[in-house]
């Protein structure tokens, strides 16, 4: 199985679309065989399945993304596991061991009727602050 992260210092992500990196990990048998990080070069959003297809990934852990890059990825045959937080390389073993916490109903709405783009970002954004993107009380999308 090869498995995708957006990717910035260590961490997972959290605007798939805008990501300039994924780390994409070799595995089998609930083990990392390898890893490597790949540049986007440039590519965003829908066009980034499409990028990941042509490594054969099969699996894209991440924090926020869009209803059009979910939708380029369910066309693709990419299994998406969203709103996860944290360290990349401890979210790649956490689903290999079955215990990774995902929002299975992720947004990365960008329509502005939260003030989305004036939160500062803070190293990413969407999804991180539960502000309009998970309605359960933690402001982390964990269930």
């Amino acid at each position: 199985m090869k498995i995708a992260v957006p990717y910035a210092d260590g961490q997972v992500y959290q605007h798939f679309g805008h990501t300039a990196q994924f780390k994409l990990y070799e595995t089998a048998h609930g083990k990392i065989l390898s890893s490597q990080l790949m540049d986007t070069n440039g590519s965003g959003h829908g066009a980034l399945a499409g990028f990941l297809a042509a490594q054969g990934v099969d699996t894209v852990i991440c924090g926020g993304i869009g209803e059009g890059a979910q939708s380029a990825l369910a066309a693709a045959n990419i299994r998406l596991l969203g709103g996860v937080q944290g360290a990349a390389d401890e979210a790649v073993l956490a689903y290999l061991s079955g215990a990774l916490v995902y929002d299975p109903n992720v947004k990365c709405s960008h329509n502005g009727h939260h003030g989305h783009h004036g939160e500062g970002h803070h190293g990413g954004g969407c999804g991180e602050h539960g502000g309009g993107h998970c309605h359960h009380g933690s402001g982390h999308c964990h269930h």
